[in-house]
């Protein structure tokens, strides 16, 4: 049986034809895949923000638990016989020299807060948020650790000061520690954390403070990283800041039965 040349040239053309609509399908299927895998990185985002700015009483442990042995810290004869202790120690480990790169590097950590997102990780909030997060944040622990610093007036141990009671460079330290990890996540968080306890350490090196000045300080520091992150939502009412954007989602669907290539998309606003 010969096939002529009009059925051939149908059949070539139909063919042609069916290639075309599965290679567009196929593209159509790829963006929208892609669509939708981008709107989802963005949806984890957001939720991740808004994880961070959400006050759960949980936050309060760590932190309170800090300033609760700082304080008990402060007359507590068994404590102050083990502080004097470290005093010795250390003292026995520098003579009479002093570093003083913690009058500097105190601020790496909130640097970091600001500026990895510069540099390639990808952060949680906008600039501008972090730079609100970081302002909030210092406000509260200026207010807080200086208010305590002069009720208390503890004695600082190279006798120079009645302030000694929470250390103010262990506090910045570690309010930036917590601003980059509630901002990158643990992993950068855990980098910052041990420059912040590097920071404490030099503190009691240098005979600044006490034990439990470097203990209460990281609290407070901890703690105005957090009271930064539950202002964020106020502030954005407060100075009329927009989201990023709108949410969309697509998902596309593909019918066999007759060939047809249908699209369903959400949008949050």
């Amino acid at each position: 049986m010969k096939c002529s040349k009009s059925a051939l040239s149908w059949s070539a053309g139909w063919w042609t034809g069916h290639c075309m609509l599965s290679c567009l399908q196929g593209r159509i299927i790829l963006i929208c895949a892609m669509l939708s895998l981008c709107s989802g990185v963005s949806a984890r985002q957001r939720a991740d923000s808004l994880r961070s700015e959400k006050f759960r009483p949980v936050q309060l442990i760590v932190p309170g638990s800090l300033i609760a042995v700082g304080a008990f810290g402060v007359s507590n004869g068994w404590f102050c016989s083990v502080k004097e202790d470290v005093r010795e120690g250390f003292y026995d480990l520098r003579g009479e020299r002093r570093l003083k790169v913690d009058d500097y590097l105190q601020y790496l950590p909130v640097a970091a807060h600001l500026g990895l997102g510069f540099i390639g990780v990808k952060p949680r909030h906008s600039f501008k948020e972090r730079f609100a997060v970081a302002a909030t944040s210092s406000l509260a622990l200026a207010a807080m650790v200086n208010t305590v610093k002069y009720s208390v007036r503890e004695k600082r141990p190279d006798g120079t000061a009645q302030n000694s009671f929470p250390s103010g460079h262990t506090a910045t330290a570690f309010m930036g520690a917590e601003l980059v990890r509630s901002e990158y996540g643990n992993a950068y968080g855990a980098g910052a954390y041990v420059v912040a306890a590097g920071i404490g350490v030099l503190r009691i090196y240098n005979d600044r403070h006490w034990l439990n000045d470097v203990i209460g300080g990281a609290g407070f520091g901890i703690l105005s990283a957090r009271i930064g992150y539950w202002l964020l939502p106020f502030e954005r009412k407060l100075f009329r800041w927009s989201d990023d954007g709108p949410a969309v989602s697509a998902l596309p669907f593909y019918s066999p039965a007759d060939r047809s290539v249908s699209i369903s998309v959400a949008a949050t606003f």
